[in-house]
């Protein structure tokens, strides 16, 4: 241990990983890269070129190699690898916050910053508190007299918005230390009666696996000496926040071993329950903290992969990978309710069971986990909390902390207004054949940069700029990752993803509740974009094209008789695309067999492999029940066949069936989460939820009383009637595409009354 002062006040010391006798502790090598500006006294490790360093960007500090921060003690404490030892860096910290009026209060300095705009109010003065205690009472004092403030409750962010600091630069996504865990219970909550854990799975990303089974109560000192022993950067679970956390944490108090997680020794604590942002979406989740590291829940991260893609229909674990490609060919698939009995009966089973959901969750993480990663290499926050914001949100952050280096006010937030939306229109409705789409690459961003529209507030003109940094970077990484191969490709791509994903915010940022949004900024973009997919449309038509569905910056549509082949289909998009102003490109983005356009955002896409795209909750949704799902499924399949008639006669024998019981019940359920409205009075799963914790899922199914039961508890006492009327909303999504729907699929109160009409036999 060694000890150096500086000008501040530095606690510094530095210890080697140690790892169980078991642990393979030879470290795969990986690619080091460096910023261009970074201070890195071994630049020899540099194994490829390295990227360009932005202050703006990335912060204004280089400093490589931190992997943690946390406050203790009015000291910020930065947790530093370098060489496989772990540093601990300490200096003096004051909280700060913005505010529009100063007041005058013991232990806080005031600093007035440059900067008016006419119009908005101005957050000009910074404040620096003594202490965390001297900062929470200032925000409730300006609070209660209505001042407007901007005031960080995360102290880790505070200080890296303020010092340009920023996690993780200098390393790649393969250099972080990550740890996953899962468990297995005897029970679904850790206060039924025989509650205990039965196992804990771990493993980490440098080879390391172990099962810790036999007395409960040892199971738990093991897990927390192995937590310490491997220490990671980041533990990762699917559900981690749900179940495994909050059962482990009440079992672990009820046997008096606490779970010491920290990198301090410190014992895991729980925070309140907050808001996971999922593209326009939120979920609530109680996060949990472990000193000095990051806690991932793939069942979250995996939600906000899933944006924009739709591809998956559940998020739970084993769904999830086997929709995504990445399970394992001999997965062993159980119920949670078959696991104590099995456990007793066949425990290698269980074993190999919970190894294979750590492995899935490493799987699960290293797709969906190195965007935020790398956004964390540029944005003033931790990982554990950029996993869960919103992009608008990020971009705030980089905005603010460029103006606070400047030493300039920020601006408070412009009042919301409505603004028209990007251009939708269905053209045409049914199956067509020979189908291609064509899209303006990155529209709105393309838009902001060609007719330079940016936030009235933006004085400082960081906006624009950056942007057109992001993108240059983008493409640049995009280019080294199709050129290189392996951990650098893997670098690249992932760099290219987290930058993908801000430049695509800018435009959402305008039109929300941030510092620099700007509600007339954000209609310019949208019209204007509005107008270059209409001259698109009109172009294509032109040239005898027909088209079928404008979804704001895209066109499918129908090529003429004249282009057959994919080069002719690449050769007429880049001559419509030759009509748009420069800075404006239009990208040709696909072909397909055929299109069955059902209606606006509603459609299925045949490849010329024959696999199918679904676009649409009307479609494809998660919620509905199996027997509705395969329903569509084969409905689509006929009408890409040429065979409407065949829905219609599907639609007549389903409903029958239904009504005389032959369609096992297992059809008839759906799947749903148990959550906290689950648990309010008037919530239809109330009854059901009171006999479960919430993150946990159940099948359900409709009583004829109307009521929700348990499939394990089904009593041949479903409703019937209710599942013909279901199966009619089927039908009538599709209604669109039967001009005579009514006289083809009869209404459930026919068909109920038919069923019940004794025949002439009877």
């Amino acid at each position: 241990m060694h000890y150096r002062l500086d000008r501040h006040t530095v606690y510094d010391f530095c210890t080697p990983a140690a790892f169980p006798a078991r642990y393979n502790s030879a470290m795969p090598e990986q690619p080091q890269l460096f910023l261009e500006e970074e201070c890195v006294a071994n630049t020899n490790q540099r194994s490829f070129s390295p990227l360009e360093y932005d202050p703006v960007l990335f912060g204004k500090d280089p400093t490589p190699y931190i992997v943690a921060i946390e406050t203790v003690n009015n000291h910020i404490r930065l947790f530093i690898r370098e060489r496989g030892a772990l540093c601990i860096q300490e200096e003096p910290f004051r909280p700060w916050l913005l505010s529009d009026t100063p007041i005058t209060m013991p232990d806080v300095e005031w600093q007035e910053l440059k900067g008016e705009l006419e119009g908005r109010r101005m957050l000009k003065y910074l404040a620096y508190c003594a202490n965390r205690e001297v900062f929470d009472h200032l925000r409730r004092a300006l609070r209660d007299e209505h001042h407007e403030i901007l005031a960080f409750g995360s102290l880790p962010r505070q200080y890296l918005m303020l010092s340009g600091k920023t996690l993780f630069k200098g390393m790649t996504f393969e250099d972080l230390n990550r740890v996953q865990v899962d468990i297995e219970t005897s029970t679904l909550m850790p206060d039924q009666g025989g509650a205990r854990v039965l196992m804990v799975a771990l493993s980490d990303t440098r080879g390391y696996e172990e099962l810790l089974e036999g007395d409960e109560k040892a199971i738990l000192e093991q897990l927390n000496e192995r937590i310490q022993q491997l220490d990671p950067d980041v533990i990762e679970g699917h559900n981690l926040f749900g179940f495994d956390l909050p059962y482990l944490s009440a079992r672990a108090k009820a046997l008096g071993v606490p779970l010491r997680w920290g990198r301090d020794g410190s014992e895991l604590r729980f925070g309140s329950p907050r808001q996971c942002i999922i593209g326009a979406n939120s979920r609530t989740f109680t996060p949990a903290y472990a000193h000095g590291r990051h806690l991932i829940d793939t069942y979250l991260t995996v939600q906000r992969f899933d944006i924009g893609r739709g591809d998956l229909e559940s998020y739970g674990l084993k769904e999830a990978t086997q929709q995504l490609g990445i399970a394992a060919p001999d997965r062993i698939y159980l119920e949670r309710e078959q696991i104590p009995d099995l456990w007793r009966a066949d425990p290698e089973t269980v074993r190999r069971y919970c190894l294979q959901d750590v492995h899935e969750t490493r799987r699960l993480a290293d797709l969906t986990l190195p965007t935020e990663f790398y956004q964390c290499q540029m944005l003033p926050d931790t990982l554990q909390n950029l996993a869960v914001i919103g992009t608008g949100e990020k971009v705030n952050l980089m905005f603010i902390r460029a103006y606070l280096a400047a030493g300039y006010a920020v601006p408070t937030q412009q009042a919301a207004r409505e603004y028209p939306g990007g251009y939708t229109e269905v053209r045409k409705i049914g199956l067509i054949p020979r189908i291609v789409k064509a899209d303006v690459e990155s529209l709105y961003p393309s838009i902001m940069l060609r007719y330079r529209i940016k936030p009235q507030a933006d004085h400082l003109d960081v906006f624009l700029p950056t942007l057109e940094r992001l993108r240059t970077l983008r493409l640049n990484a995009k280019a080294r990752a199709k050129k290189t191969h392996g951990a650098e490709s893997a670098y690249w791509d992932g760099l290219q993803s987290s930058f993908k994903i801000l430049i695509n915010s800018y435009y959402g940022y305008l039109g929300a509740p941030f510092n620099f949004n700007d509600y007339d900024a954000a209609e310019a973009v949208t019209l204007k974009g509005q107008e270059l997919v209409k001259q698109i449309a009109s172009e294509i038509e032109r040239l005898g094209g027909v088209v079928v569905e404008i979804d704001t910056d895209g066109v499918y549509f129908q090529p003429p008789e004249y282009v057959q082949t994919e080069e002719e289909e690449r050769a007429f998009v880049e001559q419509v695309g030759a009509i748009l102003p420069e800075g404006i490109r239009l990208a040709y983005d696909g072909r397909y067999k055929a299109m069955l356009s059902v209606k606006t955002k509603n459609y299925v896409l045949q490849g010329y492999d024959d696999k199918l795209i679904f676009k649409g909750a009307a479609l494809r949704s998660r919620a509905d029940e199996k027997f509705g799902r395969d329903f569509l499924n084969r409905a689509i399949e006929a009408l890409l066949n040429g065979e409407p008639e065949k829905v219609a006669e599907d639609y007549q024998r389903l409903a029958k069936q239904i009504l005389t019981g032959e369609i096992d019940i297992s059809q008839l359920c759906r799947r749903e989460r148990i959550t906290e409205k689950s648990k309010q009075p008037n919530h239809p799963l109330y009854e059901l939820a009171k006999r479960f914790q919430i993150g946990d899922y159940v099948m359900v199914y409709r009583k004829q009383d109307g009521s929700l039961g348990l499939l394990e508890e089904y009593a041949g006492d479903e409703d019937r009637e209710h599942y013909v009327e279901k199966l009619y909303k089927f039908a009538a999504r599709l209604q669109d595409l039967f001009p005579d729907f009514e006289s083809l699929f009869p209404r459930p109160q026919t068909i109920v009354q038919a069923e019940k009409q004794p025949s002439l036999f009877d």
